[in-house]
């Protein structure tokens, strides 16, 4: 199992260069890859491009890039220029986001998202390959056949033209696409002891493609607090899992309090929505059950944070991604440190 670092977006709390300097020590820790996140501030490959350029060795990666932000050849070219200018160290991560970011910030119908994705991987490994892009999906046709389009092919070699693309999958359909179009799948709130239920997805989506899920990267982001009193580690971690459990989509449609559900949490997952709607994030982040972030954390001491990669890797996990939750650049990078002598004491690294 390899290390990485998931950074997020930019916050009012955090900077640039905050994040330049961890992904400098993960860099340097042998980490293998630091990814950068988007929803409706900063984007995703402006920070990729950027740490890129100021790392030596370790992959950057985009979680994610946002399918209903950019056209796929848009995010082919993208990718091809990021992975040229880090010498072929950059890994496209795709998220269909949700119907509120989708509909509201991009104007792009929700509609359909399965569809819509593997249309949008179809192109974007087409233009990678500089293959003449014409295509005739249900959302997209290239060229366009009442104009003067014409098909055209990526205008300069890249370093690969292969990259690695990871989907960002919560739902089992969404999972078995996964293993059938992509190379990883990025995951979230990823409990070793429910990991079964998930990858049995990923593994049917691979049998799709007579593939097995050997050489497929499972890669959680983890929230990871280090301290002696593992309750008072999952306070720092109660607000996001409320934060995405109660918040994040409609009330309808919410994937992760879907998946809080299917994890056993069902009454939780509704308090803490009802909570978190009615703008009492502070009492939704209350009911988040110390159990939930606990199975889904790295939280207390290094010899237990040790014990819980084993776990992880014993449940499929092949990049393990963390997420801190820190006061200052400093603690951080201190973080940083004591995750990979975990690692180490773990015997589960490569």
């Amino acid at each position: 199992m390899r290390l990485g670092l998931s950074l997020g977006y930019q916050t009012a709390w955090s900077t640039p260069a905050d994040h330049l300097a961890l992904a400098q020590e993960a860099d340097r820790l042998g980490y293998s890859v630091v990814w950068a996140a988007e929803a409706y501030g900063s984007d995703s490959p402006s920070m990729l491009a950027w740490i890129a350029g100021q790392t030596e060795r370790i992959d950057v990666g985009s979680a994610v890039m946002q399918i209903p932000a950019r056209t796929p050849a848009a995010t082919a070219m993208t990718a091809a220029t990021i992975d040229t200018l880090s010498g072929g160290r950059f890994r496209l991560g795709l998220g269909v986001s949700g119907p509120q970011v989708s509909e509201g910030w991009h104007g792009v119908r929700f509609a359909k998202p399965l569809a819509r994705t593997r249309e949008y991987v179809d192109i974007v490994r087409l233009a990678m390959a500089r293959k003449e892009v014409a295509y005739d999906g249900e959302f997209h046709t290239l060229p366009l056949p009442d104009g003067p389009g014409k098909a055209l092919r990526l205008g300069f070699h890249p370093t690969r033209e292969r990259i690695p693309i990871y989907l960002a999958a919560v739902g089992p359909k969404n999972l078995e696409l996964a293993g059938e179009i992509a190379d990883g799948w990025l995951a979230i709130f990823y409990a070793p002891d429910f990991a079964d239920e998930q990858l049995a997805a990923v593994r049917a989506g691979r049998a799709k493609a007579g593939k097995e899920l050997a050489g497929f990267d499972v890669v959680p982001s983890v929230p990871v607090v280090v301290g002696d009193d593992v309750a008072s580690c999952a306070e720092l971690v109660r607000w996001y899992a409320a934060l995405y459990v109660g918040g994040m989509g409609s009330r309808q449609q919410n994937f992760y309090n879907q998946l809080a559900t299917r994890m056993g949490y069902g009454d939780a997952a509704r308090e803490i929505q009802d909570l978190y709607l009615a703008k009492r994030q502070r009492d939704a982040a209350a009911a988040v059950p110390l159990e939930f972030v606990d199975r889904t954390s790295l939280l207390g001491p290094k010899q237990r944070i040790a014990e819980r990669m084993r776990e992880y890797a014993a449940a499929g996990v092949t990049t393990l991604s963390v997420t801190l939750f820190t006061a200052d650049r400093d603690s951080g990078v201190q973080t940083l440190r004591t995750v990979a002598e975990a690692l180490e004491l773990s015997g589960v690294g490569e």
